[in-house]
This record gives structure tokens, C-alpha cells and sequence, in this order.
């Protein structure tokens, strides 16, 4: 029989919860980072759903990869997907084993200016707007996001102390001083909340810290109010359009390497082609007789 994925968490799989449990503790024990256990969390909790089963095999690791490329996610999704599951079989002594699918330097879309002023010209909640002002300003990956504390802003400085980046790196982030004002008026409104003796700079309505999830769904809103139907979410909005756009207007790329906080120039590198397009326009603009 045909099996049809869902991507929702039904109330019925409730008895696949402790196994969920179980290997989230597991992924503690171990060392790894918070954002790094959401991302395996969420990833093995549909694995196990499609699977019916909290002890799924390696017939089932094929079919479920069949089902993603059936979706068409990206290489790189698919990818993310098969190491979150090959960490929950390893949990219980098992191998099992997938083709690692090779990722694609190129960035095949960006948004342009004009998509991203609709997009914050869409957003009604002054939360959510400070929330992807930030992101998008600091150029910050979804998870630095999620992870900064009140502490981590320096609004005289115009920068964010970004603490377990990639990698586990300890960077800094600059703000532009638009983002700056935004977010002097979102700290006045801000009622103060600790969470495990930390202030989280955003928390949710229900006083908790924003999951990775929640602000790609929280952009992927705004996005689709704002009339964009292109592709992108909101990693292409605040790194891959923040660097693009930076490259259009003439910026070199070892600049936007420090800015997006790579760890080596080859990563800058894949803008590169945005960069020989700029030169073209200008030549043909500049070079008349």
C-alpha cells in the first residue's frame, strides 16, 4: 500500500513521543547545540510519523528519501534530514546508509529590494517586525537569532554579540541604525521575561524562546501577504539577499565575508558571478564614445 506523508503531528502518534523524548535526551548527553537538537528533533519526529514505528530500518530510511525527493526539497534539506536520522538509528547501535547528494555552490535566487520593503511593509506586529529587522540587518542565521539575549545588544555600537553561531563560533554582527531605532522602540514596549536565568531579547507569547521553525513560518507569512511567490525563505532573505544585494552595489566579497561571519572566502565565493553582472552594467553604462 502507497503511504501518504503528512507533515502534521497528530494526536494518534502520541505513542512515538517517548522515543522523540529519548532521543533528544540523547543528543544532550552528547554535547549538542540547542539549535542543532531542534533541527535532528523535528526531522526524526516526521521520520518516525511516516514510519508508524519508533524502531523504523533501512527499507524505511529509502522509501521516506523517496518521499522528500518526491516534494522536491533541496539537496541540501534532504541531506539535513538523512544525518538526523542516521543519529537516532546510531542511538540504538544500528547503521544504516544514503548517498550523500552533492550541494550546489550557486545561489539561484535572491530577493530584490523592492520584494524585501514590501515584505516589511506587510508585517502589522511591531514584534514580528523588529524580529526580521534584526535578522535581516544582522544578516544572522535563523538559529543566532533565536539565541540572542538582551545582553548581546549593543545599540551605541550598532552590534549583536552572536553566541554559538555555526560551527559553535562566537562572532559579532553590525545593525544598521534603522535597525537600531526599531529595536530601542520594541525594548521599550518589551515587558521583561527571564527564561532559565536568561532574557531572551524575543520571546513568544507563550514565554518561550522562538524556535528556528516558528520564525521561518513567522516570514514565510509575511512573504506570502507581501505578494512574493518566488522561492526563498528566511535564510535566502537575510543571508543569501543581504549578500547579493551588497555585491550589486559594489561591495567587495572579503567585506561581505566578515559581514555574514564565513569561515573562509570559498563560502563568499558563490556571489561571485552576482559581482561580474555589476561590472557589466556599470561597463556598459560608463564605457560610451
Amino acid at each position: 500500500m502507497k503511504r501518504i506523508f503528512k507533515w502534521d503531528w497528530p494526536s494518534s502518534a502520541s505513542n512515538l513521543q517517548p522515543a522523540v523524548l529519548k532521543f533528544k535526551n540523547h543528543l544532550q548527553d552528547n554535547g549538542y547545540r540547542a539549535s542543532v537538537i531542534e533541527g535532528y528533533v523535528f526531522r526524526v519526529k516526521n521520520y518516525l510519523q511516516f514510519a508508524g514505528t519508533s524502531r523504523p530500518n533501512q527499507d524505511t530510511l529509502n522509501e521516506f528519501r523517496q518521499i522528500l525527493f518526491a516534494r522536491g526539497l533541496k539537496r541540501s534539506t534532504i541531506n539535513g534530514y538523512s544525518i538526523a536520522i542516521k543519529a537516532y538509528h546510531k542511538m540504538y547501535g544500528e547503521e544504516v546508509t544514503y548517498k550523500f547528494l552533492k550541494v550546489s555552490d550557486q545561489i539561484p535566487y535572491f530577493f530584490t529590494e523592492d520584494d524585501v520593503t514590501k515584505i516589511f511593509n506587510s508585517i502589522n506586529n511591531f514584534k514580528h517586525y523588529a524580529i526580521l529587522n534584526v535578522l535581516f540587518y544582522g544578516a544572522l542565521r535563523v538559529s543566532e537569532l533565536c539565541a540572542l539575549n538582551i545582553e548581546d545588544i549593543d545599540l551605541e555600537r550598532l552590534t549583536i554579540r552572536v553566541r554559538e553561531g555555526k560551527g559553535g563560533r562566537y562572532g559579532m554582527a553590525l545593525m544598521s541604525p534603522q535597525c537600531s531605532d526599531v529595536l530601542k522602540s520594541y525594548l521599550e514596549m518589551r515587558t521583561p521575561f527571564e527564561i532559565n536565568n536568561e532574557q531572551p531579547l524575543f520571546y513568544t507569547d507563550y514565554g518561550n524562546r522562538w524556535k528556528r521553525f516558528d520564525v521561518s513560518r513567522l516570514f514565510h507569512i509575511y512573504k506570502k501577504k507581501a505578494g512574493i511567490d518566488k522561492p526563498g525563505g528566511a535564510h535566502v532573505f537575510a543571508r543569501h539577499t543581504v549578500a547579493s544585494l551588497m555585491v550589486k552595489n559594489g561591495c567587495d566579497l572579503l567585506t561581505i565575508k566578515e559581514i555574514l561571519r564565513h569561515k573562509s572566502i570559498e563560502s563568499s565565493m558563490r556571489y561571485l558571478h552576482l559581482a561580474d553582472e555589476t561590472k557589466r552594467i556599470k561597463y556598459n553604462k560608463f564605457l560610451r564614445i
